[in-house]
């Protein structure tokens, strides 16, 4: 049946190549609201599913792109095992495809990783409707790995994913979740020098009104930074409703920025901020120009990004390439893979 709809996938490719036709590549639809407006034919993988190998002593899983985080996360937990970038779903039909497509990822991120460290292969449609294998299926066959990682974020806009292959780690044998009463400036500082400590930290994060720290390695090894640390013990769902956006921060409708930045980079007063990845992730809710937004993120190494716009907004296009020059870098590298440019045209950032 894969193999059916696989064929269904390259023809669906070759005949908008052949017509110079756009094409709208989607998974399950989860994440529709990120990036540009979608246009083009609807081309689906969510048919194409199914684990492909899975070995647990190698730590490494194949898996079909249609294949749902659900299915794929319950039979790496049944081993012991989870994705260490610990992918949001914003949905119960998300897809491996669609999250290694956006790059998203959770708390854990910043200590175990992002979906480019995870994926060590895959196999895609380029826009000429060819079959394409980068990277391989374990740590020692990896030629074509950063070619691979290039999907990684890039929304369908370079290929069509068929499979990925992913590095997993095993589920820590015990979690504890801390919280601590500090402002988030001081916070900023506080994250800094724990990320500089030899702890299990697996999320370190300030909602707006705390700092919560995620502990999570052997149990010995957990209550010794328990008790090196204080702070007051909590439940673990913060995580899963920070993670999912779920999070009282996120639930209003105000405009949502995303900012990558390095954890020392001072916070403006521009609005309401939430802190995750030890500093390095912020989410801003704010009606600050765009421009200044961007600015202070440029000055300061970083990107920023419009992850969901007010509906009373106007004036600024999502792009997840800001400046110039990685959009520039992208369209070569887009010209490669898709001459025609019928793949996901205006997704990433704002056609010319």
């Amino acid at each position: 049946m894969s193999q059916d709809i696989e064929e269904q996938l390259r023809d669906g490719v070759c005949h908008a190549y052949a017509e110079g036709t756009p094409l709208c590549i989607r998974g399950s639809g989860s994440k529709d609201f990120l990036g540009g407006t979608p246009r083009g034919t609807p081309l689906s993988t969510y048919g194409h599913q199914g684990i492909i190998d899975y070995a647990p002593v190698e730590l490494v899983v194949s898996v079909r792109a249609g294949t749902t985080l659900h299915e794929l996360e319950q039979t790496l937990a049944d081993a012991g095992q989870m994705l260490g970038f610990e992918p949001p779903r914003f949905g119960t039909d998300a897809t491996i495809g669609g999250t290694v497509a956006c790059a998203l990822a959770g708390p854990r991120r910043a200590f175990a990783g992002g979906v480019r460290d995870a994926l060590l292969g895959c196999r895609i449609l380029n826009g000429c409707g060819e079959v394409m294998h980068f990277g391989g299926r374990v740590m020692k066959n990896v030629a074509g790995y950063d070619v691979a990682r290039l999907m990684a974020g890039a929304m369908g806009t370079l290929g069509v994913l068929l499979d990925v292959s992913l590095r997993v780690l095993p589920c820590p044998e015990t979690t504890l979740t801390l919280r601590q009463e500090y402002d988030q400036k001081t916070a900023i500082r506080h994250m800094r020098e724990l990320c500089r400590r030899p702890l299990p930290l697996s999320g370190l994060c300030h909602d707006g009104t705390a700092l919560y720290l995620r502990l999570a390695g052997t149990a010995a090894g957990v209550a010794s930074a328990r008790e090196q640390l204080g702070g007051d013990t909590v439940d673990n769902d913060p995580w899963r409703d920070i993670r999912e956006q779920r999070h009282p921060f996120f639930t209003d409708t105000r405009t949502l920025w995303r900012l990558d930045m390095a954890p020392a980079t001072p916070l403006p007063d521009w609005g309401e901020w939430l802190i995750d990845w030890g500093g390095n992730l912020r989410w801003l809710k704010t009606d600050r120009a765009a421009q200044d937004i961007h600015r202070h993120a440029a000055e300061h190494g970083g990107q920023a990004r419009l992850f969901r716009r007010a509906q009373d907004m106007a004036g600024e296009d999502y792009t997840a390439l800001p400046s110039a020059a990685l959009r520039a870098l992208h369209r070569r590298l887009k010209a490669a893979f898709d001459p025609k440019a019928i793949l996901n045209p205006g997704r990433l950032y704002p056609e010319d």
